[in-house]
């Protein structure tokens, strides 16, 4: 059973629906528990997936806990895995209470306050997605011993060289260079510093376009934006896309500015994996994919200007940027597959249930 209280829907999420999906392409029976009305239980379903929708209000939510609990005896479920902070409330101590093992993801480079990390004790493994998160939780206080790093991995059936950005460029009407930022709207994801970029890159390269792919929270405010800037002709919004394999072969360069809170981003992955050059800054855990000058290039976040001469460069010299993305790609297909991230969860979780018997 895999719980999320969130009622977001960004790559938490996402990793949530590729992971089960990979479960039970692999014979394991596999559930969601979400939150009533929630994108990822619209998604995951639309995902032939299992999914209970049930409401998790708080992490002292009685009602909840005993709804779980219900939901885990009647299913005979023999393990948790929970994902977000109310729901490792409630759904871990509801497995605790019948015995079953629990894991924890954390998924985001937060730092987490030492009077918070109880929750994390609930759990018999800890998984991160990223070195950078274990970190911070060990600086929590939470057990080292407990806690494995599990980046996301890339569906490399999806996301590979040989699939075409041309029916991409064509609806969109994309002649140029393309920068394009595919994320969650929201203020960490750093739209407001790629338009300020976005400025400075038009003055030396008039023809170039941006593309902000994804919708969220903030979509109302970068539109106000764009259009406050005078960028309308330049920059496109389109809003929430499946076909994110076509999208990132479309780009000339993937931009990621995150401001904060960005752990091993898998659009980073999913770009790399295709063969498309990225751009990302130095915080949380793309360090750990992008080696500067190697695999990508990194700047400082909140640094529009770094970001403006980055992308510049880019599409001044696109052999070069093709070459570093080819490096990345293989350190994908070699190190981040879904396969083998998916090999070191079900190691985990086999562990656990062995342990159990």
């Amino acid at each position: 059973m895999h719980t999320e209280a969130s009622v977001g829907f960004g790559g938490q999420e996402l990793r949530i629906i590729a992971e089960t999906r990979w479960l039970v392409a692999h014979e394991w029976q596999a559930c969601i528990i979400a939150q009533p009305g929630s994108r990822l239980a619209t998604e995951a379903r639309a995902a032939g997936l299992a999914v209970t929708e049930l409401a998790m209000r708080q992490a002292t939510d009685l009602r909840a806990l005993v709804a779980i609990r219900r939901l885990l005896a009647t299913q005979r479920a023999r393990l948790v895995h929970t994902h977000s902070s109310v729901d490792s409330w409630v759904a871990g101590l509801a497995a605790r209470s019948l015995g079953l093992p629990v894991v924890r993801s954390r998924h985001v480079a937060i730092a987490v306050p030492r009077r918070r990390a109880l929750v994390y004790r609930l759990a018999h493994r800890i998984l991160t997605s990223a070195e950078r998160v274990k970190t911070l939780l060990v600086e929590a206080g939470v057990d080292a011993a407990k806690i494995i790093s599990v980046p996301p991995g890339v569906d490399t059936t999806r996301f590979h060289g040989d699939v075409a950005g041309k029916r991409v460029r064509a609806e969109l009407g994309l002649v140029g260079p393309v920068a394009g930022l595919v994320a969650n709207i929201r203020g960490s994801k750093g739209h407001d510093v790629l338009l300020d970029a976005a400025r400075e890159v038009l003055t030396a390269i008039p023809e170039a376009r941006f593309l902000i792919v994804g919708d969220g929270v903030g979509f109302d405010d970068v539109r106000a934006r764009v259009s406050a800037l005078g960028l309308q002709r330049s920059v496109i919004m389109t809003g929430f896309r499946r076909d994110i394999p076509e999208v990132m072969a479309a780009l000339d360069l993937l931009v990621l500015p995150s401001i904060r809170s960005e752990a091993t981003s898998q659009v980073i992955l999913q770009a790399l994996a295709v063969g498309t050059p990225v751009v990302a800054t130095a915080i949380g855990g793309s360090p750990e994919v992008i080696r500067h000058g190697e695999t990508g290039v990194l700047v400082a976040p909140g640094d529009a200007r770094a970001l403006a001469t980055a992308i510049i460069a880019t599409f001044r010299d696109p052999e070069h940027a093709r070459g570093m993305a080819r490096a990345g790609q293989a350190f994908v297909r070699m190190r981040l597959s879904i396969d083998a991230q998916m090999a070191i969860t079900t190691a985990v979780y086999r562990e656990l249930l062995g342990s159990r018997r």
